[in-house]
């Protein structure tokens, strides 16, 4: 990822940041819409998760200009996603299902210039996590 593109994809989270819950339901929603086989993995009750799933990308989104101070934690998240049930071929699903939500979230902010940074920043964490849950890295669109 380039500076440009680290810069554009923390300042439209910081946009995103304020309706973080009702983001977090447009993705699970999406998500679980778009595959509904996944949904099993998840608790009924989906509040914690969705907590979970924002600070997540806060601490990720924040750490992104330091890579290396975010992957140890990525690391260890894949590894437990192994044991939810998460296969590699999920994790295209979701980044498709955050870019979504992502573009639903900021409207017109989202220009092509942050879709191609958030879509760097998710295909970089993704194949590590992929490589590190796995064992061999596989490209994650």
């Amino acid at each position: 990822m380039t500076p440009d593109q680290v810069s554009l994809v923390q300042d439209s989270f910081a946009k995103v940041a304020p309706i973080s819950e009702q983001a977090a339901v447009i993705f699970y929603d999406r998500l679980f819409e778009v595959a509904p086989a996944v949904k099993s993995m998840f608790p009924a009750d989906l509040t914690e998760q969705r907590k979970k799933l924002m600070a997540t990308l806060a601490v990720v989104v924040n750490g992104l200009g330091n890579l290396g101070s975010v992957l140890p934690a990525a690391s260890a998240l894949a590894k437990r996603h192994v044991n939810y049930g998460a296969k590699a071929e999920h994790y295209p699903v979701v980044g498709s299902a955050l870019l979504w939500t992502l573009k639903k979230g900021l409207g017109e902010a989202w220009t092509p210039d942050v879709a191609a940074a958030w879509t760097a920043a998710y295909g970089t964490l993704s194949g590590y996590m992929i490589a590190e849950a796995y064992g061999s890295p596989q490209a994650a669109e």
